[in-house]
């Protein structure tokens, strides 16, 4: 999300078991609350509507990308064959992996939509 310029805050990964209602309904609470202090997607990040438009669309078309799924399950897979486990590895290792296709992907966008603009 923060590659494609939005507020990390707007992402949130929780574990809540189908018996931990409470803090299922406690998670949902926060992030909703969370989400509307932020204000209007795009508002917050202070990007052009269109522009944010673009980059998320190249960020969906990174991670439906075959390639980038097969990538991200061969680093899952390398994550649990470890024995340290830790949210810095985990985030260091999908920056270091995965990231980087999406990057490609925004960027290959960007010059699509900057040739269809001269041409």
């Amino acid at each position: 999300m923060e590659i494609a310029g939005v507020k990390p805050e707007r992402l949130a990964l929780e574990w809540a078991s189908a018996a931990e209602a409470p803090l299922y309904v406690e998670l949902i609470t926060k992030f909703t609350n969370q989400v509307k202090e932020l204000g209007p997607l795009g508002e917050a990040e202070g990007i052009d509507p269109e522009e944010l438009k673009q980059k998320l669309l190249a960020a969906r078309s990174a991670v439906e990308n075959v390639k980038l799924r097969t990538r991200f399950a061969k680093l899952a897979q390398q994550l649990r064959d470890g024995d340290k486990l830790t949210p810095e590895l985990i985030e260091a290792t999908m920056a270091e992996k995965v990231n980087d296709a999406i990057i490609r992907e925004i960027a290959k966008q960007e010059k699509a939509i900057a040739e269809a603009g001269v041409q």
